[in-house]
């Protein structure tokens, strides 16, 4: 369980480091209303989850899976497991499951930075 923990935290350690590399020279060159940086980030993101659950279905070990998908993607951004969660939803046919995860994370989502921004301020 110890090795286990260490792949993921390494793994989250480099993820949060490429996200705030994309991040700072996204906006160091681009500055708009537009979230750029986090967009890219987002769907880089979702590129880099599918091909890794791809490849690692055959092979690479926990250990590594760990590493790359909970911890590197987890890292750069938790969107990606969201996207491929939805996906395998999806892909199963749980049409309905998809819709209400989809609509209530991201409105719940929203409302709770909300509610947080107002606790913040009591």
């Amino acid at each position: 369980m110890v090795a286990k923990i260490l792949f993921v935290g390494l793994g989250g350690g480099l993820g949060s480091i490429f996200r705030f590399l994309v991040s700072h020279y996204t906006n160091k060159y681009y500055v708009a209303v537009f979230p750029l940086a986090t967009f890219i980030v987002n769907i880089t993101g979702c590129l880099l989850i599918g091909l890794i659950i791809g490849f690692t279905q055959r092979h690479l070990s926990e250990d590594i899976k760990l590493f790359l998908i909970t911890g590197i993607c987890g890292g750069y951004t938790t969107f990606s497991a969201f996207a491929a969660e939805n996906f395998k939803l999806f892909e199963s046919g749980h049409y309905l499951t998809l819709a209400v995860y989809i609509s209530t994370s991201i409105l719940l989502g929203i409302l709770a930075v909300w509610g947080g921004i107002l606790l913040s301020k009591l």
